[in-house]
């Protein structure tokens, strides 16, 4: 099968078309021509599976070799690209994971919308959005509850307590150790309720079960009276962007209520990371939490 090759105009300096260049399209004047070679370099990265070598860049794009290499050495000092597959070799960088990961935290809103007003008509109860946006559990998006008792939904913004609440919980049970240790001492561990843990080892072991039930569960550590369930969202790399929890009055607290609320939530939560094209993860049997 014959490979589509995108070429652009070899010049002289002066405006010239090189005698090794065709064009794509006829200029309109209204881009600049290395940011569209520079770009045209990553989606061809892409398209050719994420890594691959100078030369073939160079035959598949239909610049010369020294072309490519200027370009690429920029993309890869501003960490777009990086070194692989030997000297000559190239791969998208991490800088493209951190873009795709601010576009999906922009995009999550409008796509968990639904999810929200689904979870919020069949519990009846509060629901948050949360996304994590640098070292602050922030929540972007709320449902108010139905019932004339319901949980104060607060206001959108930055968490103070990731550590005492289902919907940073969640998050931080798939985050590295160092990350989690960074994100709660930014605000400190804060004594909610009598409820609250605020040691950091047993957070990271109630983490644990977070992870292995899939997930999190606030049992008035923040708010006394108010239980929540909250569920990780992830990307196509597998990294958490956010989270959605259900937050209820402990009066109506029943273990077959809590169920809902957890197989609407964790549902919500699967729909949404494999709509962001996440990876499947395997379904584990809950685990019991350890008698205090």
């Amino acid at each position: 099968m014959s490979e589509t090759v995108v070429t652009f105009p070899e010049t002289n300096g002066q405006g010239h078309k090189a005698q090794n260049g065709t064009r794509r399209r006829a200029s309109d004047g209204s881009s600049i021509q290395s940011v569209a070679r520079a770009l045209t370099l990553l989606e061809t990265i892409a398209e050719l599976g994420g890594e691959t070598t100078l030369s073939r860049l160079a035959s598949r794009t239909g610049l010369n070799i020294s072309t490519c290499h200027h370009l690429l050495a920029t993309l890869v000092q501003r960490g777009f690209v990086t070194k692989g597959l030997g000297r000559r070799g190239y791969a998208l960088g991490a800088r493209i994971l951190y873009l795709s990961h601010v576009c999906m935290q922009v995009d999550l809103p409008r796509r968990a919308q639904s999810a929200l007003d689904r979870i919020n008509h069949t519990t009846g109860e509060t629901v948050h959005l949360a996304a994590l946006q640098g070292d602050e559990v922030v929540t972007v998006l709320k449902r108010e509850a139905r019932h004339a008792v319901r949980v104060d939904a607060g206001a959108l913004g930055a968490s103070e307590a990731p550590h005492a609440t289902a919907i940073g919980k969640a998050m931080l049970a798939w985050l590295p150790e160092p990350e989690v240790h960074r994100i709660v001492s930014a605000r400190g561990m804060t004594r909610f309720t009598p409820n609250t843990i605020t040691d950091f080892r047993e957070l990271i072991e109630s983490l644990r079960l977070v992870r292995r039930n899939g997930y999190a569960l606030d049992r008035e550590e923040f708010q006394p009276g108010v239980v929540c369930v909250g569920a990780a969202i992830r990307d196509q790399s597998g990294a958490v962007v956010g989270s959605i929890s259900a937050s209820t009055p402990s009066m109506r607290a029943s273990e077959e209520h809590l169920a809902l609320m957890r197989e609407e939530v964790t549902a919500a939560a699967r729909e949404l990371s494999a709509e962001l094209g996440a990876p499947p993860v395997l379904e584990r049997a809950p685990e019991r939490a350890r008698a205090p």
